[in-house]
């Protein structure tokens, strides 16, 4: 592949003790999964499924087709232990414990 005809991308995936950014050349036309299947980062980290995987381009999810240009970096998100939305409504929960035992 000649520097020409390429463009320049990133694909980055972290977890608490390692993480990766792996810069690579492709041809345009490269989707983020594409990328991150050519980077070769699946060998890297024990259990990535890129296949099962949620992508982004600098915070934004992202679909696996998703066209990549020149400077992206392909950013693989871990699945959530919990759901936010869960946490929130426990965190509540147990704030309004506190208040109504304060209070009585």
């Amino acid at each position: 592949m000649s520097d020409e005809q390429t463009i320049q991308v990133e694909v980055a995936y972290a977890l608490p003790e390692k993480q990766a950014i792996i810069p690579l050349q492709v041809l345009p036309g490269t989707t983020a999964l594409q990328a991150a299947q050519r980077s070769g980062i699946a060998e890297r980290f024990a259990g990535l499924d890129l296949d099962d995987a949620r992508l982004g381009i600098f915070g934004k999810v992202v679909a696996a087709d998703q066209v990549l240009v020149e400077g992206d970096r392909v950013e693989i998100y871990r699945p959530l232990k919990a759901d936010p939305k869960e946490v929130r409504k426990a965190r509540a929960a147990r704030v309004k414990e506190r208040r109504q035992e304060a209070e009585g």
